[in-house]
């Protein structure tokens, strides 16, 4: 990744951190970065070492970065949003991907003439393997878009929405997803502790099923349904257990009411 801009992350915790490794191994050049973040964590304290960054508390004064990244908690954004504002040029780029917060909100802020992209990421853009889905508002230029991709895209996959609201189920499927996929995990280790299995045994298998699961679906080119089909054997272990998952108030069933609630407070928090 080739970039020739100056850039300000405001917010060095788990998915800045994440965000800023992968901008680095892609070949941005420490030099055009700047880190705000008063107290990062040991993991991004050692990056920023090696690469002869450190955090500093403040943005400093007469900065305008080309492009600004929001990476701090939901929470405390309105009051790190003052002292950023000032920092806004015309031709800045504004990257946010606190949870439930709105474009609406964020240029309150900084201005209704700002370029903003909200985005959306989840916790695998720790090992490069997120997925992020963005919107942008009508400010944001067409080069704007494919900068904030680039961006994004250092630590996994990114897709577009053109309606800000649909960020709402993208929280609730990509963003919480990972956690689903952990339940899953911790439910069916018990399980085979249930079916007699020693615990150490189960966790074992149910965490490298999963992973080497996952990693199938993502390398195969057929879809989920196709991949279930072909170890279902008809009348056989696989299709017993799956007939209890997929019977009445199965899985599919308990994903949709666990999504519509995820969604639900992702709207709830928007407000």
């Amino acid at each position: 990744m080739t970039l020739d801009c100056r850039l300000l992350l405001v917010g060095a915790g788990k998915m800045g951190g994440a965000l800023l490794a992968g901008w680095l191994a892609e070949g941005l050049a420490p030099a055009r970065v700047i880190v705000r973040d008063p107290a990062p964590p040991p993991e991004t304290a050692a990056l920023l070492a090696a690469h002869g960054l450190r955090a500093s508390g403040v943005a400093g004064a007469g900065e305008t970065p080309d492009v600004i990244v929001l990476a701090v908690k939901p929470q405390i954004m309105d009051d790190v949003l003052p002292a950023i504002a000032p920092l806004v040029g015309a031709r800045t780029l504004v990257i946010s991907i606190a949870a439930g917060r709105t474009v609406e909100s964020l240029a309150a802020h900084l201005g209704p003439d700002c370029a903003i992209v909200r985005a959306m990421p989840n916790t695998p853009a720790a090992i490069g393997r997120g997925m992020t889905v963005a919107f942008a508002n009508e400010a944001v230029s067409d080069d704007g878009r494919c900068l904030a991709a680039r961006l994004l895209g250092a630590v996994g996959k990114v897709a577009w929405v053109a309606d800000e609201s649909l960020l709402d189920p993208v929280t609730a499927v990509s963003g919480s997803g990972p956690a689903y996929v952990f339940y899953l995990t911790e439910c069916l280790a018990r399980a085979g502790v249930a079916a007699g299995l020693e615990a150490a045994l189960a966790k074992r298998l149910a965490r490298e099923t999963v992973a080497g699961a996952g990693a199938l679906l993502a390398q195969s080119t057929e879809d989920a349904a196709t991949l279930r089909q072909n170890v279902t054997s008809p009348g056989g272990t696989t299709a017993a257990a799956l007939e209890i998952l997929m019977g009445s108030g199965g899985l599919e069933e308990l994903l949709e009411k666990a999504v519509a609630a995820a969604t639900a407070r992702s709207r709830e928090l928007a407000k």
